[in-house]
């Protein structure tokens, strides 16, 4: 039998199971059909990931640890995305489809069970489902880590219980998404970095403002600009942005996860230090980027740590051109947020600090932790956005 009928099969399997959940308790003997048919399934079609997928996600909600509507929803957006994928396509139409399919499949289930749409769950869990797909496509096998980051999102998004206004969350849908695309056609963006910068996008302009994201925007543009700045001589050297300068998701999320936090936190308790936390944050990535794709222009570095001479390009090398332009990066960046009316005039000061900061801890992490093999570039960039936050942050209280 094909696997084409089993996907059928399985989509009839969820749709009926979704169906009758809310009248089948307890919620284990529910799950212990599902993971029956599954298996029958698993058995007699080519259906072996999917059918992994059902078990697990049926287990959790059979134990209490995943609830219903999470369940539910993650196994609708699960079979009308391999329904769609079925076709072997892997290009931009076909994840424009997948999200509409998907969409409407999460909404229909939403409405069924409890009667409303929640739109930030549905469009936060969507987008990470896209994500996880862009990226985990080529890996058959890892369709059970593509269900469980739907339903964990889906999950701790509702958890938070953030009330958003419905014309803001379609705002920050149409605004995200179109900076991603732009991002893609321009070549400043892979498709993995479109869906990430658009899950960013979203996560400020709903939790926050759309002044926050231009923010990030502001950023981004720096950091194509830095990154294109003599792009034949980095390439020469060998020291040049990967795919002709197209971010993925790992640098989008390295630069863009801590300050999603921030926005998150501000957006929940609504206080001045998460504001803080943000800009710091965002100052930091683009003081870093500054540093690394322009420092590599400005002659023989320094390593941080020893202050010897090292190669062009070697992790934890420092020039004074680095060292200049990451304050030039932070202070843009926060100027940006002072014009939006975001800071203070010292917030700025905090700001500025922080990101010069964060770029040399950055550079301490590279020649220690990265050259000794501990994390990678995306990691050390994280800790590097991470640490300025906070170093903002706290001088922000302290002050």
């Amino acid at each position: 039998m094909d696997r084409r009928h089993g996907l059928l099969l399985a989509a009839v399997l969820a749709f009926f199971s979704i169906l009758a959940a809310p009248f089948v308790q307890p919620a284990w003997l529910m799950a212990l059909v599902v993971i029956f048919y599954a298996l029958l399934l698993f058995r007699f079609f080519d259906t072996k990931y999917l059918t992994y997928t059902f078990v697990v996600l049926s287990a959790l909600y059979g134990i209490g640890l995943l609830p219903l509507l999470h369940f539910s929803c993650t196994l609708a957006i699960l079979v009308m995305g391999e329904l769609v994928f079925g076709t072997g396509a892997d290009d931009l139409n076909t994840y424009l489809y997948y999200i509409i399919a998907t969409a409407w499949a999460a909404t229909l289930v939403m409405v069924y069970l409890i009667g409303r749409i929640m739109p930030v769950v549905i469009i936060l869990g969507l987008v990470a489902a896209v994500l996880l797909k862009v990226i985990l496509l080529k890996y058959e096998d890892s369709l059970v880590i593509e269900g469980l980051g739907i339903a964990m999102t889906m999950y701790l998004v509702d958890e938070l219980n953030y009330t958003a206004n419905i014309q803001m969350v379609v705002i920050a849908v149409i605004v995200a998404f179109t900076f991603g695309y732009f991002a893609f056609k321009f070549r400043t963006a892979d498709l993995s970095g479109l869906f990430s910068a658009a899950m960013v996008g979203i996560i400020l302009i709903v939790f926050a403002e759309t002044s926050w994201f231009l923010v990030m925007l502001a950023f981004f543009i720096l950091g194509s600009f830095a990154t294109k700045y003599k792009y034949a001589y980095k390439k020469k050297l060998g020291i040049e942005q990967g795919q002709g300068g197209a971010r993925g998701y790992k640098n989008v999320f390295a630069n863009g996860i801590a300050a999603s936090a921030a926005a998150i936190l501000y957006g929940v308790f609504v206080r001045p230090e998460f504001i803080v936390l943000y800009v710091g944050c965002v100052a930091t990535a683009a003081a870093d980027t500054l540093a690394s794709e322009i420092g590599v222009t400005g002659g023989t570095p320094y390593m941080i740590t020893t202050f010897k001479k090292v190669p062009v390009g070697t992790n934890g090398g420092v020039t004074l051109t680095g060292e200049t332009v990451s304050v030039l990066g932070g202070l843009a960046v926060s100027l940006v947020a002072l014009g939006l009316q975001i800071i203070t005039p010292e917030m700025v000061a905090i700001s500025t600090l922080a990101g010069f900061i964060g770029t040399n801890i950055d550079s301490i992490v590279g020649a220690t932790l990265e050259n000794s093999g501990y994390v990678g570039n995306a990691g050390t960039n994280l800790i590097a956005t991470i640490s300025g936050g906070v170093v903002a942050m706290g001088m922000y209280l302290l002050l």
